[in-house]
């Protein structure tokens, strides 16, 4: 069992236990817990009834959080459009062809999302096992796949981000630092929460959304009536 902090466990007890908190609530909640000295991360935790073993059950997607996830993104592009490396220049912060692929090869990963055209794909494809396991491999359904560069730059800017359920079925996303305004959090509760309604498999069955917990990086998890969340009702 995993052992916690005094200090954990210190804040652990003013979470009242068996409270189902308003999201509004919840929020202010974990402002007023919080005492480290950085600006935390508050990170949603959302149990589906879904089992991700079934190919008809499966949850991948992308949303665009409106108030944005406060965290400034290192972009990199891989195409050989001459035109479009031109036009990114300033925009994406790292952008190439073979040089990219080959640095990437050797060993660089000093960005958060790599963005690549669909004719490069071939070639990045090589980098799998480097990309992979980080989470950095440019596909089609997290947006990252894409002949529009500069929308797809410019969305990942503005907050856009990809989720997926894990094998226990629960989707973990970021919705933002605890610095933002309660009402900013929830509206980017609401954006993620809505997506991933929009985006039910077709092979769920009963009850989809079982329990929806707030949490920020250092601290307690708070569980949230998710029946509030659909219509933004805070």
């Amino acid at each position: 069992m995993r052992k916690h902090s005094r200090r954990f466990q210190e804040i652990l007890q003013k979470v009242e236990r068996g409270k189902i908190y308003k999201p509004i609530d919840a929020i202010n909640v974990l402002k007023d817990l919080s005492n480290v000295k950085f600006i935390e991360t508050v990170e949603a935790h959302i149990a589906l009834g879904l089992d991700p073993k079934y190919a008809d059950q499966q949850l991948r997607s992308t949303v665009v959080l409106p108030k944005g996830t406060g965290k400034k993104l290192r972009i990199a592009v891989i195409t050989k459009d001459e035109k479009a490396i031109r036009y990114l220049n300033g925009e994406a912060d790292i952008i190439g062809f073979e040089d990219l692929i080959q640095e990437i090869k050797d060993g660089r990963l000093d960005f958060d999302k790599l963005i690549a055209t669909p004719d490069v794909m071939s070639s990045v494809a090589k980098l799998g096992k480097v990309l992979g396991p980080r989470g950095l491999m440019p596909s089609p359904k997290a947006g990252t796949v894409t002949t529009n560069l500069y929308d797809a730059v410019k969305q990942f800017r503005l907050g856009k981000l990809e989720y997926r359920v894990d094998r226990s079925g629960i989707v973990h996303v970021p919705l933002g630092k605890l610095n933002f305004s309660p009402l900013d959090l929830i509206s980017n509760l609401s954006a993620l929460y809505n997506s991933i309604d929009k985006n039910r498999p077709y092979g769920s069955k009963g009850k989809y959304c079982k329990s929806v917990y707030l949490s920020t990086t250092m601290g307690p998890s708070v569980l949230i009536d998710h029946l509030m969340i659909k219509d933004s009702v805070i």
